[in-house]
């Protein structure tokens, strides 16, 4: 039973990635999936999540209108598209899943995300 994030590498400012969440060992169905975001010297901050039954999606306001996250059910999969892409977002992405937006009940290893100026 696993959360395996990836996607992550160096990009320019501007230019978009697309993270992935992909579940082993269990169905992400019930869950709820939340993508967080570890900057370095910086507090972890909530950057989406997605309820998965029914795919209501919520952002933090630092990136509404960059960042989109999906879900892929039948890969059981959930994505973050991120785009416009500033150096402040920099940083360690992972996945989480649990019944809320935010729950760790099981978290994934991270993908790092560098933005360059």
């Amino acid at each position: 039973v696993q959360l395996q994030a990836s996607g992550g590498g160096l990009v320019y400012a501007g230019d978009s990635v697309r993270l992935s969440c992909e579940a082993s060992g269990f169905s992400l169905d019930d869950y709820v999936i939340t993508w967080f975001h570890q900057a370095p010297g910086k507090e972890r901050e909530r950057v989406s999540c997605i309820r998965i039954r029914d795919g209501t999606p919520t952002y933090a306001d630092s990136v509404k209108g960059r960042f989109t996250i999906s879900r892929a059910n039948a890969k059981n999969t959930v994505y973050l598209q991120m785009n416009s892409l500033k150096p402040e977002d920099t940083g360690v992405y992972y996945c989480a899943s649990d019944l809320w937006c935010g729950g760790e009940r099981l978290r994934g290893q991270g993908t790092l995300v560098t933005v360059s100026s």
